[in-house]
C-alpha cells in the first residue's frame, strides 16, 4: 500500500470531507428509520424526540469519525486493517481470531482487569449496562420493534421486528417480567458501575490529581442521571399510583437526549474508536509473520520492515524528513541505537566545545 493509495480522496478540505460523511450518516439513519418502522407506521410519536437527537448523534459521529481519519497515521493503519483482516487466504484464520479478540476484549474486558480490579468492574457494568439499553431503547425509538396486545385476549401481547411477528407471550410470565424491566436491569447495572467509577476516583489520589471534569466525571453523572430517572419512571408507575409520571418522563428524556448529543465530543467517543483499534492486533500479527526490519547500526532485527516502510510513508505526508544524507532512514536505526547515536553526538558536542575552550 502507498500513500497514493491510502490517501486517495477528492481535493477537499477536512470540514467539508467531515460535513459530507456526516450527512452521509444521518441519511442513512433516517433511511433505516423509514424502512424499518415500513414508512413510520411501527413509530411511536412519543419518541420522536429520542430518534431526532439520534439522528443528530448520528450526524456528529459521522463527522468526528471522518475527521479522525483524516489524519495521516489513523487514515494509513486504517486501510492497513483491514487490507491485513480481509486477505483471503487469511480470512477464515482471521475471523476466528476476531472472534477470540471480541471475547476477550468486548465481553470480558480482560485488557481492563489486568490495570486494577476495581476499574474493571466499573468498567464491565457500565459498558453492559449501557449496551443491553441501547440494544432495547434505539429499536424501540426507530420503530422497528414495537408490541402489541392480542385481539382475542389483551393478556397475550405480541412482538413484531420490521413489522414481522416474532412471538408472544403471556402477562404475569417471566418472559414478560424480564420483556418490560430489561431496562431497569440495564439501569441498574449502570448504577452499579457509576458507584463502583466514583469510589475509585475518590480513593485513587493519582486519578484524581488527573481528571478533568468533562472528559471524566460529566459521562458518569449523565450516566446517573439516565439511569436514576428511569427507575423513577418505574417506581411511579408501580408504587406511587402514576404520581409525577409525567414530569419524569419528561426529565428522564432531557438526560437521554443530553447523553445522545454529547456522545460525538465527549469521551463516549471512545466506544466507536476501540473497534477500529482492534485492527492493530492483526497489524501487530501480520509484521511478526513478515519480514523484519534489520538495524542499519547494528544489524539487529528491531520491528517488521512493513511497520518501518509505513512509518516512513506517515512521515513523508506529514512533511517530516529523516533522509540521511548517505541515503539511509532514521527509521532504519533501532532504537537503542538512536539512544547511543544522542549520547555519542553529546559527547562530540562536549569534548568540541572543550577544545575550542582550550584554544581560545
Amino acid at each position: 500500500m502507498t500513500m497514493r493509495d491510502t490517501y486517495n480522496f477528492p481535493r477537499i478540505s477536512d470540514a467539508t470531507h467531515a460535513m459530507l460523511c456526516g450527512l452521509a450518516v444521518a441519511g442513512v439513519l433516517i433511511a433505516g428509520i423509514l424502512l424499518g418502522s415500513r414508512g413510520l407506521r411501527d413509530f411511536d410519536p412519543a419518541l420522536v424526540s429520542y430518534a431526532g437527537a439520534s439522528v443528530l448523534a448520528g450526524f456528529g459521529l459521522g463527522y468526528r469519525y471522518a475527521m479522525w481519519l483524516r489524519r495521516a497515521p489513523t487514515r494509513l493503519y486504517w486501510y492497513r486493517g483491514w487490507k491485513i483482516f480481509l486477505e483471503p487466504r487469511d480470512l477464515p484464520r482471521n475471523l476466528a481470531h476476531l472472534a477470540h479478540i471480541f471475547w476477550n476484549a468486548v465481553v470480558l474486558q480482560s485488557f481492563i482487569e489486568r490495570r486494577s480490579k476495581l476499574r474493571w468492574t466499573a468498567h464491565w457494568f457500565l459498558a453492559w449496562g449501557c449496551i443491553l439499553a441501547a440494544a432495547v431503547t434505539f429499536p424501540l425509538s426507530f420503530g422497528w420493534v414495537r408490541f402489541e396486545s392480542a385481539i382475542h385476549n389483551q393478556n397475550i401481547y405480541r412482538a413484531f421486528v420490521f413489522g414481522i411477528p416474532l412471538g408472544s407471550f403471556h402477562l404475569g410470565t417471566p418472559v414478560a417480567e424480564l420483556t418490560f424491566n430489561i431496562l431497569d436491569i440495564a439501569a441498574v447495572m449502570v448504577l452499579i458501575g457509576v458507584f463502583f467509577a466514583f469510589w475509585r476516583r475518590g480513593r485513587d489520589h493519582g486519578a484524581w490529581s488527573v481528571q478533568q471534569f468533562a472528559d471524566d466525571m460529566l459521562p458518569l453523572i449523565l450516566l446517573f442521571a439516565i439511569s436514576i430517572t428511569g427507575l423513577f419512571l418505574t417506581i411511579s408507575t408501580h408504587l406511587m399510583g402514576g404520581i409525577y409520571y409525567g414530569f419524569l418522563s419528561q426529565l428522564h428524556a432531557i438526560t437521554v437526549i443530553l447523553t445522545l448529543l454529547f456522545l460525538p465530543f465527549g469521551k463516549f467517543f471512545h466506544i466507536f474508536q476501540r473497534p477500529a483499534q482492534l485492527g492493530v492486533n492483526f497489524y501487530k500479527r501480520a509484521g511478526a509473520a513478515g519480514e523484519q526490519a534489520l538495524c542499519k547500526r547494528c544489524g539487529l532485527p528491531f520491528t517488521s520492515r512493513m511497520h518501518v516502510e509505513d512509518l516512513k510513508q506517515v512521515q513523508a505526508a506529514l512533511g517530516i524528513r529523516y533522509q540521511l544524507a548517505d541515503g539511509t532512514h532514521y527509521q532504519d536505526i533501532c532504537p537503542t541505537c538512536r539512544r547511543k547515536n544522542v549520547a555519542l553526538t553529546q559527547d562530540g558536542l562536549w569534548k568540541a566545545q572543550a577544545l575550542n575552550s582550550r584554544g581560545q
